[in-house]
């Protein structure tokens, strides 16, 4: 039996820390507006499968984590062994200077996923 939270569904946004601080001090809006495009991408890209579904139908009660990757290197390189172990997810590449800035999953059960985060540290 799942502990209690176990199965409620999340989605992770996993952005780069390096970023928001010097030398490339993008402005907070500039921030949050990657984390929205990769996590609406994500669930659009993912809009057909059940737990995307489910999500979304839950409103005001989705549950959304932010984690930080340390810079590009460190978010391509989560992409790929997420995309090795079957984790969906997407890549937000900015346009037109194809920066990869963030990357989410599309809505999961926290079990299924957390093994592929733990390494990475909540963005504050």
């Amino acid at each position: 039996m799942a502990a209690p939270g176990e199965a409620a569904l999340v989605q992770y946004v996993v952005l780069r820390g390096d970023l928001g601080r010097a030398p490339l001090s993008w402005p907070l809006g500039a921030l949050v507006a990657q984390g929205c495009h990769a996590a609406l991408a994500a669930a659009h890209a993912h809009r057909d499968h059940p737990d995307t579904r489910a999500y979304l139908a839950e409103g005001g009660a989705m549950r959304t984590v932010v984690l930080e990757a340390a810079d590009e290197a460190a978010l391509r390189a989560l992409a790929e062994r997420l995309r090795q172990h079957g984790v969906d997810h997407t890549v937000w590449t900015e346009q037109p200077e194809d920066v990869a800035t963030c990357l989410a999953l599309r809505p999961y059960p926290r079990h299924q996923v957390r093994q592929h985060l733990r390494a990475l540290r909540l963005l504050v």
